[in-house]
């Protein structure tokens, strides 16, 4: 990731707007800011939450609350809890979401 045209500043996220995003089962909240290529989101997943998508976006993402499975597409299964991270390129491989208790995230794709 390069970042180009991003002078210093601070986010107030309480005061980023809230869209709502139908997964398979449950619902995701997201909060997004745009810094030239690079998108910047707290996330939070309703419990039970089940992606509605296989995704290939490239991700570094890290747990804030709750528990989140990410399941790729050869089956493997990975469970991030509060403190944990991951990180995936564009078109690796392919993963999507799901949480049995909720989670919130914060992402930079």
């Amino acid at each position: 990731m390069e970042m180009k045209d991003c002078p210093f500043g601070t986010t107030d996220w309480a005061s980023i707007p809230r869209t709502e995003h139908t997964g398979e089962t449950g619902k995701a909240y997201w909060q997004t800011c745009h810094f030239g290529a690079i998108r910047v989101r707290m996330v939070e997943y309703t419990p039970g939450y089940l992606a509605d998508h296989w995704c290939v976006k490239g991700h570094i993402l890290m747990c804030m609350e709750g528990e989140l499975e990410t399941e790729l597409a050869d089956g493997r299964v990975f469970t991030l809890k509060p403190g944990m991270s991951y990180q995936v390129a564009d078109d690796a491989e392919p993963h999507r979401s799901r949480t049995q208790i909720g989670a919130k995230l914060f992402i930079v794709d």
